[in-house]
């Protein structure tokens, strides 16, 4: 399932592109803006498995091309193709859902056959599929230890691929290792991932709500902020720290079921990842500054059950 950072980095991304753009039309937009930023996380994710499984269905073209030579080789008429029939391939070619979803990609999110015989040729020259074709006998934990290979070992390690995927979604290297991570979860427990639901109602109706709140309650997020830029240049501010600060302090206000501590500590994470080097520090001090003034003033009510 994705997380809440992730929901949280979705969120952050398009109220960045809002502000960017400063329109009413913008403005309007937002939560479809949303909406397609969140799903283009389990685009990247479908995309991958299905490019996964083109590369294990690969095997048999390439013996039918190399067995058809003018002058084929021995080696060329007894490819082995023992990875086309992998367990995991077959559920995932024949699992209705999946296939649905793959029917939904748009026609550029399909995998491309050229970068699909490109990985196929790495992994046929790894050793580890080497091996696997050497062992002749069926194994359970052999198959699932080959796909994994294809996957972390060759895919994910691949220049050429994670710059086709930087060209064709916007935001891979944001989802990236979100995605690595779902797509192993997958691999491990193919049978009872729930493909279906890749974003939770709970985790889509936090992303719609604190778009939103952010969105309304701007102008008094930024009355809590501003007194304490006194030691600080407005015009040197990362426009995305503002954004940080403003869905933490939104966090403290409305969202009563998320620790403050958590807020804070979520945020402080992702100013290091998306903003400045300073952005780590700066967010910490204000929001913590923030939220003491807002204990102080008795408008933080927190429930006991937390959720990061």
């Amino acid at each position: 399932m994705i997380s809440r950072r992730n929901v949280r980095v979705k969120v952050m991304q398009t109220l960045y592109v809002l502000d960017a753009l400063n329109t009413p039309e913008a403005a309007a937009g937002a939560e479809k803006s949303l909406q397609q930023n969140l799903g283009q996380t389990e685009t990247i994710f479908i995309y991958l498995l299905e490019l996964l499984t083109r590369v294990a269905g690969y095997a048999p073209q390439d013996a039918r091309q190399r067995a058809s030579r003018r002058l084929a080789t021995e080696k060329d008429l007894h490819i082995n193709t023992r990875i086309a029939g992998n367990p995991l391939v077959q559920h995932l070619e024949q699992d209705p859902a999946f296939r649905m979803k793959v029917k939904g990609l748009p026609p550029d999110h399909l995998p491309d056959q050229d970068m699909v015989k490109k990985i196929y040729l790495e992994l046929t020259a790894s050793e580890p599929y080497q091996e696997y074709i050497r062992n002749q006998e069926d194994s359970g934990p052999e198959e699932k230890q080959i796909i994994h290979h294809l996957f972390n070992g060759i895919m994910m390690q691949m220049e050429p691929l994670d710059q086709h995927l930087e060209d064709h979604f916007m935001h891979w290297p944001d989802d990236r290792d979100m995605v690595i991570q779902l797509v192993n979860n997958y691999l491990a427990k193919s049978d009872s991932f729930p493909l279906q639901e890749l974003i939770s109602p709970e985790k889509k109706q936090y992303a719609q709500e604190l778009l939103t709140t952010v969105l309304e309650k701007k102008d008094y997020c930024l009355e809590l902020i501003r007194p304490r830029l006194q030691n600080w240049d407005p015009d040197r501010i990362a426009a995305i720290d503002m954004i940080i600060m403003q869905m933490g302090i939104c966090e403290f206000l409305y969202f009563p079921t998320i620790p403050a501590k958590v807020s804070i500590n979520e945020y402080i994470d992702i100013a290091k990842t998306y903003s400045t080097p300073q952005s780590g520090h700066f967010v910490n001090g204000l929001l913590d500054n923030v939220l003491k003034d807002l204990e102080s003033a008795g408008q933080i009510h927190k429930k006991d059950r937390g959720r990061s």
